[in-house]
């Protein structure tokens, strides 16, 4: 829950469970947490993407659940931006953030830290580890989970930020959208997808 650039209330689970299961559960909780009533929410905002294939869906069809139920102006927020959001790296440097994405690749976009915020430099790819340690460029700072399962993506002159204290946080989601709604910002809900970046696992198999 964001207010004014503030962020009111964050709730984070760690375990591993079913989505469909918990996600209404922490929304609630965060509400709570704000001290907020859903007669109060002016608008959401939804990590869209690239991530688990299972999760995205999940999440995103309970946002635009909620947002058509409560006629609310709905926001997508690409999960890297997000993440890189959570790098707080000085002005002028180079922040990738990277995840895991399993099969040998990760899911990778690279920003600028500007005096106002990030300024985008790749667009969310996914790559062959090798190939995006290629494209890292000391000096940079690099966040998220794939320097654990890759190792060969920390370099000299890279910082890499761990994983356990710098993620994905629904806090940050939060606040990227209110600025988004603040500004006039809305997603049409009717086609908005999921931003796999990759096929599926499924559609592979389709086209082989």
């Amino acid at each position: 829950m964001a207010r004014d650039d503030v962020v009111l209330s964050e709730v984070v689970e760690t375990a591993t469970r079913s989505h469909g299961g918990v996600v209404p559960s922490l929304v609630r909780a965060a509400l709570e947490g704000a001290g907020v009533g859903w007669d109060e929410v002016e608008g959401l905002a939804v990590s869209i993407g690239p991530g688990s294939f299972t999760g995205l869906r999940i999440g995103l069809a309970l946002a635009k659940g909620i947002a058509y139920a409560g006629g609310l102006p709905l926001v997508p927020i690409p999960t890297l931006e997000a993440l890189a959001w959570a790098a707080e790296g000085a002005p002028g440097e180079v922040v990738w953030a990277v995840l895991d994405a399993r099969m040998r690749e990760v899911y990778a976009a690279s920003f600028t830290r500007t005096a106002a915020g990030l300024e985008r430099r790749t667009p969310d790819e996914a790559l062959a580890p090798d190939v995006l340690a290629a494209r890292i460029a000391a000096p940079a700072l690099v966040i998220g989970d794939a320097p654990d399962a890759y190792p060969g993506l920390r370099k000299d002159g890279v910082r890499v930020l761990p994983f356990a204290t710098h993620h994905p946080r629904g806090g940050i989601v939060a606040r990227l959208g209110a600025r988004r709604l603040a500004s006039g910002e809305r997603a049409e809900l009717g086609p908005l997808e999921p931003a796999y970046v990759r096929a599926s696992q499924a559609e592979l198999a389709r086209r082989g």
